[in-house]
């Protein structure tokens, strides 16, 4: 796919998205999410390890839906996917991909993009930057996990004080609160940025999905521990005793077990 409001980048193990929407604080359109979605589904390349998201610019990470194509009923589009229904699946990809995400929250991270970032595993923010909710105050809410994975992060009081009251919180009340994970200068940003990333690719990329698997185990009910279950699946397909299974099946035998339960304990 050809992108027109995103910018996809890989190199040396590092996918980069950036929302490419300047003109409009990197808010987002129904085309912008469709293209999102394919770039985060491009990150399922094993030769990435982790994914940085952000916005284009120094003004804002992203700032939500583009109000100015919103009308009643929602988001205009020509896409059978509305906006919401596709933010939504943005946000279950950063969460589900089996690798570590990185917001690089170079400004602005306010309504839908605060939830953006906020779901990412990691924050890395500009001292700049300004974040917080704009649901109540634009007509509009956050469904799950905007509200689920910030009241993990801050506290169920401080959550609900940043959806009910709208307001924007600096970096370093951010980072204060445990909303983000450091705050550098705009002008060092993109060398922390990188810092994190090669600390996380010197690490197991199959640890550090199992990880990110078994937080959401613990969150997500049963979908997490499908994941869970799923990453651990993959791996025991790599097994000889997975694989006597198959042949067994194949060559239409009684599979040999007992072999692997000796070694087994």
């Amino acid at each position: 796919m050809d992108y027109e409001d995103i910018i996809f980048e890989k190199k040396d193990g590092i996918a980069r998205i950036t929302i490419n929407r300047p003109q409009r604080y990197n808010a987002c359109t129904q085309h912008t999410v469709h293209e999102l979605i394919d770039a985060f589904n491009r990150c399922m390349d094993k030769e990435i390890g982790v994914v940085v998201f952000t916005g284009a610019g120094e003004k804002a990470f992203c700032t939500g839906g583009d109000q100015t194509t919103r009308e009643k009923g929602g988001y205009k589009g020509t896409y059978l996917l509305p906006l919401e229904v596709g933010w939504q699946q943005v946000t279950h990809q950063i969460r589900t991909l089996p690798k570590p995400v990185i917001a690089r929250v170079n400004g602005y991270a306010i309504g839908g993009g605060h939830v953006w970032h906020v779901v990412c595993d990691l924050s890395i923010a500009a001292e700049h930057a300004q974040l917080g909710q704009a649901g109540p105050r634009v007509g509009s809410f956050d469904p799950g996990y905007g509200t689920g994975d910030l009241i993990r992060a801050v506290g169920v009081k401080r959550a609900k004080e940043i959806w009910y009251l709208c307001r924007r919180y600096t970096a370093q009340q951010a980072l204060e609160m445990g909303l983000v994970n450091s705050v550098v200068p705009i002008e060092k940003l993109d060398e922390e940025v990188n810092i994190w990333c090669q600390e996380i690719l010197e690490k197991s990329p199959t640890a550090l999905k199992m990880l990110k698997f078994a937080f959401l185990a613990e969150t997500d009910g049963t979908t997490g521990i499908t994941k869970l279950g799923v990453g651990g699946l993959s791996l025991y397909y790599n097994t000889n005793e997975a694989v006597e299974g198959k042949d067994a099946f194949l060559e239409k035998r009684k599979a040999d077990f007992m072999q692997f339960r000796k070694r087994s304990g």
